[in-house]
């Protein structure tokens, strides 16, 4: 059963007052997130590859970022930034390739990753946190594969937990397919899931132009303890990199608390 807290956001007076206006800011803030992702998308094509062992990773427990549909790591260049200030935690990102024609296919290659993570830094447990697909990949992983036993906290932003009716013409790419709500893989997450012993956040947003209803990106599933985060005022890609919701989405890893935080000055505001 999932809890709900709200976000968010704010912006300068452009587009002007009311739904319109604010559907209008996100928009803006989205292409320009898009363009400036472009630019750094080709810094992010490789997999990262940490090699040896590290015992210095910090107090917390380390972090996995998972990227969206068709994207890289290159998508977490803010937030990745935001997570490891102050050297509390290690954080590392997954590339699964972009080729992946099956959600289970990336979820064990995720597996694989965390196992690694965790015999690298000597954690019995780690977090994770996905945007878009990467997010339903990690979920796939906890719930399905026994990652649950891994991964104390997962964090998703803007995932089709209940899947998405956008773009019916990309149906022919069969990843596209299991994210609809009638999915096979759809139907396995919503089965019955005793025990889980992770605890997941769950950051949705009413201007998401991918998650269709924008509400699908909400967790409600019986037997998980999940906690769901309206934010207001952006859209999709921003999830990934606005400065409120990466405060926020700290606030999630350092506890069991609400992922809600006060506003970082005039920029934004999470309440």
């Amino acid at each position: 059963m999932g809890l709900s807290t709200p976000v968010s956001t704010s912006a300068s007076a452009l587009g002007g007052g009311g739904v319109s206006g604010a559907l209008l800011r996100a928009g803006v803030l989205e292409a320009i997130l898009f363009g400036a992702h472009l630019l750094h998308y080709p810094t992010g094509i490789r997999q990262e590859r940490p090699t040896g062992e590290d015992s210095g990773s910090g107090p917390r427990p380390p972090v996995l970022l998972l990227h969206g549909f068709s994207d890289n790591r290159s998508v977490f260049v803010l937030l990745r930034r935001a997570l490891a200030a102050g050297g509390l935690r290690r954080v590392e990102a997954h590339n699964y390739s972009p080729l992946t024609l099956d959600l289970r296919v990336a979820a064990r290659g995720l597996a694989r990753r965390v196992e690694d993570l965790c015999e690298r830094t000597g954690r019995e447990r780690i977090d994770l946190v996905g945007h878009s697909l990467g997010g339903l990949v990690g979920r796939y992983y906890v719930q399905c594969l026994g990652g649950d036993a891994r991964i104390g906290t997962l964090v998703t932003l803007g995932t089709p937990h209940a899947g998405t009716r956008i773009a019916p013409f990309m149906d022919a790419h069969p990843l596209v397919r299991q994210l609809r709500p009638d999915s096979s893989v759809m139907a396995e997450l919503r089965a019955p899931a005793p025990g889980c012993r992770t605890r997941y956040v769950a950051f949705w947003t009413e201007f998401d132009e991918l998650v269709d209803p924008p509400g699908a990106a909400r967790i409600e599933h019986p037997d998980l303890r999940a906690e769901n985060v309206l934010v207001t005022g952006i859209g999709h890609l921003a999830l990934a990199a606005h400065p409120a919701v990466a405060a926020a989405v700290l606030r999630a890893l350092d506890g069991p608390g609400p992922a809600a935080v006060e506003p970082p000055g005039d920029a934004a505001s999470v309440a």
